[in-house]
């Protein structure tokens, strides 16, 4: 046998092993992250080992490091051929760290799911924390609401530095700087062309930024009767300062009284991606015991897709739920023919990428004419405002992304520094949010993506840059010919999605296949330009 027969038949053997697996490790996933149960949690950590413990096989890793990547005889079979050969590159790690690691962030993610927040002596979920910092004009409430959901990180946070120890022996051994780095490599992303482009970032986007920043805060003061300087974390309006303080939102009062699945499911019917079977698999409502998050899960590559949500009528979910089955469509719509290590998105940062587009659909005028039923003259009226809040969401964002990318980064290179310190320094430098006086406790790991996703954050500043090329290419190009009020509810969008950015599954890495796309590779200066027009 050729080099390209012996790694079909590697290929072959591997599928036999790992699609059961992957399969049943998802249904357990999905059962922690719905039922909340220890039956569930104990199960998904199982099934979690033994699906790691496929890919820290040295012999095959081994057998794929001996292939000659020129000597296969076609580009797909070369794909594939790279991706096993990083995922069996970084999964090598021991018995006992693959058991532990997936013992601990079962544990965690179980902790997280039947965690909820005391304010004012009554348990609450996230979304009457989230509407307390959106409505309340207390200061002191919005403080103690703030507070109470900052108290699932000293929960967790014990849990989460053990792991993050164990990933980097593990990662050492392996012959990587640390976890961070190994991360990076499985995620084919160069680390120092990624921070180069945050740094990019933060300097070209500085002016506009301390401008914003300066108006915000006095916008706040005025808001909660207090000067500029005595603004602290609860006076936003969400508690890591995501999104933008909304105040009196015109676009919330438009989007309250919707019902987001059935308008998101209206919205992919219209545009030729219909996903009514994938919501009727969804779990959509609050519970006790539930991800109080949003997510999306392929089960399977075979068409068992389910979304997460926590639906309450607002402007946030709206926005979030069209943003999840983003995520859904494109999973869906990759054609069956694809080779099932192939058949998922081209990366973390492409799926986040529609995603993060559809979610910005709710503060599109013709959008928001189309699916709230507003009429023509209060959209007119709207636009500008809707326009700038939307920049101005891109704007506050990629300064939150540069927190957490700078945080996890710091993380791993050293989790026994003070990172209770570490995180108010990076707030204090990119977000410009003074820390509260007097605090010491770990707010970093009350963020679910550092506990429980590590080394991910990234994906979605890139994504959202890539989102801006997309949105830009498609319009001026694909859909030119459209009156632009049709052009992105339009079936002829939903063809272009799929056929350009759907159809090729993970055959090419990810930035030829945002150029096969978008027609251009990564433009950070795209983005920038962009949010310069708010």
């Amino acid at each position: 046998m050729n080099q390209s027969q012996k790694l079909q038949q590697f290929i072959n053997n591997h599928l036999q092993q790992i699609i059961p697996l992957q399969r049943e490790a998802a249904l357990a996933g999905w059962q922690l992250q719905t039922e909340g149960t220890i039956e569930a949690r104990d199960r998904s950590a199982e099934l979690r080992a033994k699906t790691a413990a496929i890919y820290a096989n040295e012999e095959h890793y081994q057998f794929l490091a001996s292939l000659n990547p020129k000597e296969l005889e076609d580009e797909v079979l070369k794909r594939e051929h790279s991706l096993l050969l990083r995922s069996f590159r970084t999964g090598r790690m021991t018995p006992e760290a693959i058991q532990n690691i997936a013992v601990f962030s079962a544990d965690i993610a179980f902790t997280f799911n039947e965690h909820r927040a005391i304010l004012q002596g009554k348990e609450v979920t996230d979304n009457e924390l989230n509407a307390v910092l959106q409505s309340s004009s207390s200061a002191e409430l919005r403080k103690e609401a703030w507070e109470a959901g900052k108290t699932i990180g000293e929960n967790v946070v014990e849990r989460v530095l053990q792991l993050a120890v164990l990933r980097n022996e593990e990662a050492k051994r392996l012959g990587f700087r640390d976890y961070y780095a190994l991360s990076l490599y499985n995620q084919e992303i160069e680390e120092e062309r990624l921070f180069e482009i945050l740094d990019h970032l933060e300097k070209s986007m500085d002016p506009l930024w301390r401008k914003y920043r300066d108006e915000l805060d006095k916008k706040l003061a005025e808001r909660f009767h207090t000067t500029p300087e005595q603004i602290r974390p609860w006076h936003h309006d969400n508690s890591f300062f995501q999104t933008v303080s909304k105040g009196e939102s015109e676009v919330e009062t438009l989007l309250t009284p919707i019902d987001p699945a059935k308008t998101t499911q209206q919205y992919f019917e219209n545009i030729g991606l219909p996903v009514e079977d994938l919501m009727q698999k969804a779990d959509l409502y609050e519970r006790p015991g539930k991800c109080q998050h949003a997510f999306c899960l392929n089960v399977d590559r075979e068409g068992d897709i389910r979304v997460l949500c926590n639906i309450t009528p607002s402007e946030r979910w709206c926005t979030t739920t069209m943003h999840e089955f983003g995520h859904a469509a494109y999973d869906k719509y990759i054609p069956k023919q694809v080779p099932f290590l192939l058949r998922r998105p081209a990366h973390t940062m492409t799926t986040e990428s529609v995603a993060l587009l559809m979610g910005r659909f709710t503060h599109n005028p013709h959008w928001l004419q189309r699916y709230t039923g507003a009429s023509e003259e209060s959209i007119v009226r709207l636009a500008k405002p809707a326009r700038k809040a939307a920049l101005e969401n891109l704007l506050v964002f990629t300064h939150w992304c540069l927190v957490m990318a700078h945080f996890e980064r710091a993380l791993y290179a050293n989790p026994h520094q003070d990172l209770n310190t570490l995180w108010w320094d990076l707030v204090e430098r990119f977000q410009r949010v003074a820390r509260p006086e007097n605090r010491d406790k770990p707010d970093w790991a009350s963020k679910i993506h550092v506990a429980s996703h590590p080394v991910y954050y990234h994906n979605y500043l890139l994504g959202e840059m890539m989102a801006t090329q997309i949105l830009h290419y498609a319009e001026n190009t694909v859909l030119a010919h459209l009156p632009e009020s049709d052009r992105l509810l339009s079936p002829e969008f939903g063809k272009y999605l799929q056929n350009r950015l759907f159809a090729p599954g993970a055959v090419r890495p990810w930035e030829e296949w945002l150029e096969y796309a978008a027609g251009a590779k990564l433009q950070p200066d795209v983005f920038v330009q962009q949010v310069e027009r708010l």
